[in-house]
């Protein structure tokens, strides 16, 4: 269920999200990895970004292959977002919110990225791609049909 998400605590935590983000941009792309400025796939930008806003990860990552959604079948990246992240309405995401990625129809979604600029001008991703590593990119058309679910990370407690 989508939740509505709109307060100056979030802004800053959407804020704090962006900022991470951007420190990884230049990371090369390493499956499997998670280490800005050493390694990282797409999943883990998104597990860095968790560590930097709330210390350790919520739960160990097995090994995976790189063709785990087209194998597996089933939707393990938006269970984990769902357990992990709180879901909101596409039309509430915001820079700073993660959005998850379907490549097609009917397959499992794949890819995750962190919004960068707004989706109603411009919109922009910040993800690990591969070939090429953590980049800001546009969020183009052909991308932005592909979004299976956006979430928003949740509140940092002291």
């Amino acid at each position: 269920m989508a939740v509505p998400v709109s307060s100056d605590r979030d802004e800053t935590r959407r804020k704090a999200v962006l900022a991470e983000a951007r420190r990884w941009i230049g990371t090369p792309y390493r499956h499997q990895s998670s280490c800005r400025g050493a390694g990282s796939d797409c999943l883990g930008l998104l597990r860095g970004i968790w560590r930097a806003l709330h210390g350790d990860e919520p739960q160990a990552m097995p090994p995976y292959s790189a063709d785990w959604a087209e194998t597996g079948g089933r939707e393990t990246l938006l269970e984990a977002g769902r357990r992990w992240l709180l879901e909101i309405a596409l039309e509430a995401a915001k820079p700073g919110d993660v959005l998850v990625f379907r490549w097609r129809d009917g397959m499992p979604a794949k890819h995750v990225g962190i919004l960068s600029a707004p989706l109603q001008a411009a919109p922009r991703l910040i993800h690990a791609y591969e070939r090429v590593g953590v980049i800001e990119s546009p969020l183009v058309p052909s991308w932005q049909r592909r979004i299976a679910a956006s979430f928003t990370f949740p509140e940092v407690h002291d």
